[in-house]
This record gives structure tokens, sequence and C-alpha cells, in this order.
């Protein structure tokens, strides 16, 4: 489906600003990127150009670097850069008072029918944009860093958010080639960065605690948890590590997993309820007798990525 008519706008010419526009330009879309300060909207074009030579040295676009930077204009006044576009990604800093303030001033400004997504990496929708009288097109739309590198993107609506904005916002994200998906309840730092969180509050400890070297930890996410983790999540990695899946795999090392819990002062057992709530989601997407199928499908992928990191770099590709 071809990009729609209406172009996007980008608040913020930060990094994840400047990311965004190359976003939603390589897909093909007319982009607004606005900053009230000149000197970051001066930078910006060098920047995303920057960024997109390294993409086509990398084979990863597919035209020249001009062509999708004649699609992004930079605009200085807010009322602008928001008038008539179809969805705004709002990538000021990360706090609140002036997070408010913006949402103010951009269901001020923009269309009725124009989408507000704040690109916030912790704070909720609930806490700047309730007392809007436009709260209900308002969300996060929370992308990995970069997102014209990582495709995931966590739209996570507040209560008030309509599922028609919702279904607007991801309609957009998929059409500029990335990969939405819905956190259904809204909690601080949302999945992707309360999954981070979790695992560098681990990481700080082992170092704090003299058990492992800031280079220990790192190279055992770095050659062992990450490769698996580069094409499968947590789940799929231990459903598929333990013969019997979820349940085979919670009954061995359920126990285990609560004790380290304990010793961080969380309490949180993997219940029976729990786990069957998570098994019944895996036998739903992976039913037990295709079990030793995808087990073959895992090492094929990670002697894929084995050969990927063995491999000697590549010269740059010339045009």
């Amino acid at each position: 489906m071809a990009p729609q008519e209406s172009p996007p706008a980008v608040v913020g010419a930060g990094s994840i600003g400047v990311a965004f526009a190359l976003v939603f330009a390589r897909a093909g879309f007319a982009v607004h990127l606005q900053d009230p300060d000149p000197h970051r909207l001066e930078q910006a074009p060098e920047e995303i150009r920057s960024r997109l030579e390294g993409l086509r040295e990398h084979d990863l676009l597919q035209e020249p670097a001009e062509d999708v930077l004649a699609r992004i204009r930079t605009v200085d006044d807010l009322a602008e850069a928001v008038r008539g576009t179809v969805l705004v990604q709002e990538c000021a800093p990360e706090r609140l008072d002036l997070k408010a303030r913006l949402f103010a001033a951009l269901d001020r400004l923009a269309d009725a029918g124009t989408v507000l997504a704040s690109s916030s990496s912790a704070l909720t929708t609930s806490s700047f944009a309730t007392d809007l009288g436009g709260r209900a097109r308002c969300l996060v739309a929370h992308p990995g860093n970069p997102p014209y590198l990582l495709p995931v993107i966590e739209l996570v609506p507040a209560p008030f958010t309509a599922s028609s904005s919702v279904d607007r916002a991801r309609s957009v994200y998929e059409h500029a080639g990335l990969s939405p998906v819905l956190v259904e309840r809204e909690v601080e730092g949302f999945v992707f960065n309360r999954l981070q969180g979790a695992l560098l509050r681990e990481a700080y400890c082992l170092v704090r605690d003299g058990v492992a070297s800031v280079e220990a930890v790192d190279r055992v996410v770095r050659e062992g948890l990450g490769r698996r983790w580069a094409f499968m999540g947590p789940f799929e990695t231990v459903d598929l590590n333990t013969r019997g899946g979820i349940v085979s795999h919670a009954e061995k090392m359920g126990p285990a997993y609560y004790r380290m819990g304990r010793e961080r002062g969380q309490d949180d057992p993997w219940t029976d309820d729990v786990v069957g709530t998570v098994s019944a989601q895996r036998r739903h997407l992976l039913p037990l007798e295709e079990w030793e199928a995808r087990v073959l499908w895992r090492d094929e992928q990670l002697m894929r990525l084995t050969q990927l990191f063995q491999r000697p770099d590549r010269p740059p590709h010339r045009a």
C-alpha cells in the first residue's frame, strides 16, 4: 500500500527525531521535521544524510540518499509543522513538564484527526495528556533506538485513548516499515525498558557484588543470550531449551529463579496460573508436535549468525 497523502510530522530534531524523519522518508512519506532550535534544524539534514549513506553502504537503501532527503522539510514553526498531518511523532526530551506543555500545544494546533504520539521511554500518556480536550487521540509510540535499524515500536494507549487512534497510528507505522506491538496496560517503562531494566539491574548487582566484571557480563550477553535473543524472545528461548516446553522448564528451573529473585528482594514466584497462561500461548504458537522441528530451526539460525560473525568485514559498497 502506498504511503498516505497526509504527511507525518516529527517534533524534535534530536537523535530520535532525526531517526524518525529518516524512517518516514525512506518509506516514501513526505515529512515535516520541527525543532525550536535553529541550530538543530540546520544540522539535521547532514545527520540524516550520514545515516542514509551508512544504509546505502550496507545495501539497505533502494534509492539515492538525496531522494530521501528531498522528502524531509525542516520547519521552525510548530503550527506550520503539524498542520494537515496524519500523525505527530513527539521526540522531545524525557521531561514530564516539557511533554505536558508540548502536548497541550499540539492538541491546540493539530487538526482534529491527527494522532499525537510520544516517543517517551517511560512516561505514560496519562501522566501528560489526561486534561487535554483531544486526549482520545494521544498515545505513546516508543521505538527501539535507532528506529531505522530496530523495527519494533510499542504502542501504549491510555485508558482514554480511542481505539481508532491506535489503529491509525498502527497503519502509519506499518507503512513506514516498523513493527508495532500493542502494550495492553499502561505501566512505566512499558515492555522494552522493563525487560532491559531487569537485565541492567542484575548486571549492576553482579559487578557490585564482585561476581563478574563489566566485560564478563557484556560477553555473556554478547556471545550467549544476545545471539539467541537476536531472533527469539525469552519465552521461546526457554520453551525450546527444555523438552516438554514451558511447563517442563518452569518445573525444573522455577525454584532456582525464585531463589535468585528473593536474593534481590523480589517475591514473584512463577505460579501455576501464570505458567499455564504462558504455556497456553506458546502452545498456540507452537504445538508440541512441532517442537523438534523448531529446535532444528533455532540451531540453523544460530549457525547463520555464527557465519555472519566470522565473516570478515565487507568493503564499502561502491555505486
